[in-house]
């Protein structure tokens, strides 16, 4: 894998570095694919910065309920335009008594008012519904969940926090400066045994860490694309998100056009491909025959290297990896991955899962299936999932006799379900490590508690390298491995059926019913009313991150406190529960004493505070907002859900001071809630628990500044002025910031 230092223009199909005669730069830029969707979908006079409105919109049911919220309370009538609100994270109603189906009767009577599209639990994955029934060449989709990505089918998805999709509900715009374009050139065939998921953690791996492809798009070209099917493709194709790339897009071809007629929808298809002469910001050039099967140690998806290589070395590879997973749990848990490795030197893990978007597409189980053919997973330890990505899939996979070859080799077949890839299905025992075809493998990505003295691992592989495992009785196996591997069976062929969602998906879009009630459980409750920012801020740091990356899993744990997404309040408990305990009760009691500053009633230890800042030259500090505010080097890496921040908002957060920001996700969630994402020098933040004072902040941000005073109040009393930066920002996102909320931003 070769990732270019410069741009590269792609001449006639060509890679070079060398500018064609007569074509500008500039003119070369518009030559991508992604210029031209872009550009028709951008309502701004010019194309430097885009004002985006999208063709399509979708959300599950983690996130659905506080954007509907956030729309109805800033005005909103009717969705103006398709919204798919699918049902597959909140799918079991386990925790939490009623609240998970409550939340879905809620989304279907929202889909009668309003006028959406509601895909009950247990049908299909979010990505996949998108992938059969939504996705089409030249499309933009936005959606509520980082995976949004639909590339591979010409549509150029985005996955942002619920704010965002809110905009669209009322009528606004997608807001952004137009983003670098990296050309994906991949050349060669895939070997025998190699999986969409070793190509994408190959990917992951060689661009994660220096940040190449981040909040630009990945537009995958060249003629390695022809050689891939369209299952191949989207299962690369949602791991783009683990790049920290901002969309993807594909060449579009017979294949494609297959994909789309199958199921219905031979006019969505288009040819898409670059201009005979495109200008991109970066490329990496892929030769697929390269690429070994993959796996991703624990605990992040780039720390991918070949099995082969891990099996070479696996007793150092794996002790390093556990060191590093340990420094980054803070030494509350231990991980103990040298342990995995037997006396002769073989690898074994407990668990095998292929879920959800990336794992349970049909090609992906049909292979897995052929493994196990007249195998065993045996009665050890080690047990096998598998939970297709779809009903239609699911139909195919028991007609053609997948589902009763996996089922009679020893492994569990479930239902559409996204629960293993954020810690709500199949979670492992304490110090099990897992290997799954799933997203991510964050820390307690899979549903441990460290907090309660419980750890297990997760290892990202492909499908086919698991079921070569699940074959071998759980001894870590490359499906490369296999004898005669090249000799396995095609998938066989699919025969897409409509009638599984025309009998149970309610699309009621175009239709709103205004008259038809609005359904509510008791957990669902309105956003709490939030401030405008003050003339002047004053917060106090009450936390403190310094790991390389903060996920937005750390910010706000998944899995069982997905039950209570609806609550703002009640979900706000567990904000940094598992990185930070003490956040909770210090956001609190900062979140009191505003309260009683507001009365009149000022602490002792706030006293202390506007006394240093008198004494530093600043006696306006008294009339200033107090909130509380975290510190770390790098948040915001993972998902969309915008509960990352929202939970900080509702217990009284006014700042995020950052090195940078990991995503442009997590930074807009921060904005829509009214939590200023500064960026600082670490050495010039207070240590945890001091005070921060932003004089003038008020008129500093709408006048446009960057850069603007602060001075530190350092625990014990002592100020020092340095200098905070907001980064580029909107006009409108300025104003959002200044009037406390998007809630506020659109009464106002």
């Amino acid at each position: 894998m070769k990732l270019h230092d410069t741009g590269v223009w792609l001449v006639d199909g060509q890679i070079t570095t060398t500018a064609p005669a007569g074509v500008s730069q500039a003119e070369g830029c518009t030559g991508t694919i992604a210029y031209g969707i872009l550009k028709a979908h951008n309502t701004a006079p010019a194309m430097a910065d885009l004002r985006l409105k999208f063709d399509s919109m979708t959300s599950h049911d983690i996130t659905y309920v506080g954007i509907i919220q956030t729309a109805r309370a800033s005005g909103m009538e009717r969705f103006p335009l398709p919204y798919v609100m699918t049902n597959c994270h909140n799918t079991l109603c386990a925790v939490g008594g009623t609240i998970n189906e409550d939340d879905h009767q809620f989304a279907l009577s929202a889909a009668h008012k309003y006028g959406g599209i509601y895909v009950p639990p247990s049908m299909a994955v979010i990505h996949s519904y998108n992938r059969e029934r939504m996705a089409g060449c030249g499309k933009m989709i936005l959606g509520s969940d980082s995976h949004t990505r639909y590339g591979a089918l010409g549509t150029m998805a985005v996955g942002e926090g619920g704010g965002e999709l809110a905009k669209q509900l009322v009528g606004r715009t997608y807001d952004m400066a137009y983003p670098g374009v990296v050309a994906v050139y991949l050349t060669g065939s895939p070997a025998p045994g190699v999986g969409p998921q070793d190509v994408a953690l190959a990917l992951v791996g060689a661009t994660y860490q220096n940040g190449y492809v981040k909040n630009k798009v990945m537009e995958f070209i060249g003629p390695g694309v022809a050689g891939l099917s369209a299952d191949y493709r989207n299962g690369i194709d949602v791991m783009t998100t683990e790049t920290t790339c901002w969309s993807s897009i594909w060449q579009t071809d017979a294949v494609t056009q297959d994909y789309l007629a199958r199921r219905g929808r031979a006019g969505d298809y288009r040819e898409l491909k670059p201009a005979a002469a495109a200008y991109y910001d970066g490329c990496i050039e892929l030769d697929l025959s390269t690429v070994e099967c993959m796996i991703a140690l624990p605990m992040h998806p780039s720390y991918a290297l070949p099995i082969r290589e891990l099996k070479r070395g696996a007793k150092d590879i794996l002790r390093a990896a556990g060191e590093q997973a340990n420094a980054q749990l803070g030494g509350k848990v231990k991980m103990d991955l040298a342990s995995k490795v037997l006396p002769d030197g073989r690898v074994a893990v407990e668990q095998g899962v292929v879920a959800g978007c990336s794992g349970g597409i049909y090609e992906n189980i049909c292979a897995v299936a052929a493994i196990l053919r007249g195998k065993s997973c045996g009665n050890g330890a080690f047990r096998l999932s598998v939970y297709p990505d779809s009903m239609p899939t699911y139909l195919q996979l028991v007609k053609n006799g997948a589902v009763a070859d996996i089922v009679s080799a020893g492994g569990i077949f479930r239902e559409c379900f996204c629960g293993p890839c954020f810690g709500a299905g199949d979670t492992p025992a304490n110090g099990e490590l897992s290997i799954r075809h799933t997203t991510r493998n964050f820390p307690n990505r899979e549903g441990s508690k460290p907090g309660e003295g419980q750890l297990s691992a997760v290892a990202l592989m492909d499908a086919r390298s698991i079921a070569a495992t699940a074959a071998n009785g759980g001894i870590l196996t490359a499906a490369s491995e296999l004898p005669g591997i090249e000799n396995l069976p095609p998938a066989p062929e699919y025969t897409f059926e409509q009638a599984v969602y025309d009998k149970r998906v309610y699309n009621g879009w175009g239709h709103p019913e205004p008259e038809h009630p609005l359904k509510f459980g008791p957990n669902i409750k309105d956003w709490p009313e939030q401030p405008a920012l003050s003339d002047d801020l004053l917060v106090k740091l009450v936390s403190c991150i310094t790991d390389p990356v903060t996920t937005t899993d750390e910010l706000i744990p998944s899995g069982e406190t997905s039950s209570f997404r609806s609550n703002p309040l009640r979900l706000a408990e567990f904000t940094l529960s598992r990185k930070d305990p003490a956040y909770v009760p210090a956001a609190k009691a900062v979140q009191a004493m505003e309260a009683a500053r507001r009365e009149g009633d000022i602490a002792p230890e706030l006293q202390a505070v506007y006394a240093a800042l008198e004494k530093a030259g600043y006696p306006g500090a008294r009339a200033a907002n107090l909130g509380s505010a975290i510190y770390a080097r790098k948040p915001g890496d993972g998902s969309a859900r915008e509960q990352a921040a929202s939970c900080q908002r509702v217990l009284g957060g006014a700042a995020n001071f950052a090195g940078e920001y990991a995503t442009k996700r997590y930074r807009s969630n921060c904005i829509n809630w009214g939590i200023l994402p500064f960026l600082a020098d670490e050495a010039s933040m207070p240590q945890k628990g001091g005070y921060v004072f932003l004089p003038g902040v008020r008129a500093a941000l709408l006048a446009g500044a960057d850069a603007l005073p602060a001075v530190a109040v350092q625990p014990d009393g002592t100020t020092a002025a340095f200098t905070v930066r907001l980064g580029a920002l909107t006009d409108a996102e300025r104003q959002i910031l200044a009037d406390g909320c998007l809630i506020n931003y659109y009464k106002a």
